[in-house]
């Protein structure tokens, strides 16, 4: 429950641009089985957004990298949604990735607060997204447009060569927003990869399975990340 700052901080030692925080839901539809676990976890220990907006109360003392809040609508909901973006953009969060706003909702009743609050807006496409609909969300997005490498849960095997025609595809449409690629991306071969077409990349399976197999979790991160980045 108390590593959340603590963990953040290692990333941040160790090299990484950006972080995503998830916040944990019983039914997290976008994840596979070791993100769902861990979020079974968290709930376990009493993880609620509540407590989470409120251990992050001062990590901007610490944090200087960029931090974007990952989760689902419902939770968000039944802490009341204005009250959580204005909490979220009065903490420093940067921006929302929330897999389940879809477009209609967000330009008609949600996207008002998000951006009032000066919160970016993270859109998710997938190879099967229409053209048309890649430059809707795209128009939409603001701080990057999330390119998930395939239509299935976080964590699963991606068979790469086929990503990296989806990923070509969004390079030629020269879209606005910077394209970071998630979903499969697990090791230094498939970061480079993506990162070949791509802005950068997204590690969250193969993170989480690492530190939650470890006995010292943020000595770890250090260990995962420069076996990436080197």
């Amino acid at each position: 429950m108390s590593s959340t700052i603590d963990v953040m901080l290692a990333l941040q030692e160790n090299g990484v641009d950006m972080i995503e925080l998830g916040m944990p839901y019983s039914d997290p539809l976008a994840d596979g089985p070791v993100i769902q676990a861990s979020s079974h976890q968290a709930l376990s220990n009493g993880m609620t957004i509540s407590v989470l907006l409120e251990q992050l109360t001062a990590f901007r003392k610490k944090i200087h990298l960029p931090v974007l809040l990952m989760g689902y609508m419902n939770p968000i909901l039944q802490y009341g949604f204005d009250k959580f973006c204005e909490r979220a953009a009065g903490l420093g969060i940067d921006g929302l990735i929330l897999p389940d706003l879809p477009v209609y909702e967000y330009e008609n009743e949600y996207g008002e607060a998000i951006k009032k609050n000066g919160l970016d807006f993270i859109f998710l496409v997938t190879p099967e997204t229409s053209e048309e609909r890649i430059r809707k969300v795209d128009e939409l997005s603001t701080g990057f447009l999330y390119a998930v490498s395939s239509s299935s849960t976080t964590g699963n095997d991606k068979d790469f060569e086929r990503v990296e025609k989806y990923l070509k595809k969004l390079k030629s449409m020269q879209l606005k927003n910077p394209i970071l690629v998630g979903f499969g991306i697990k090791d230094k071969a498939t970061f480079d990869t993506a990162c070949l077409h791509a802005n950068g990349a997204i590690i969250g399976t193969a993170f989480i399975k690492s530190i939650s197999e470890n006995k010292y979790p943020v000595k770890e991160v250090g260990k995962f990340i420069q076996k990436i980045l080197s």
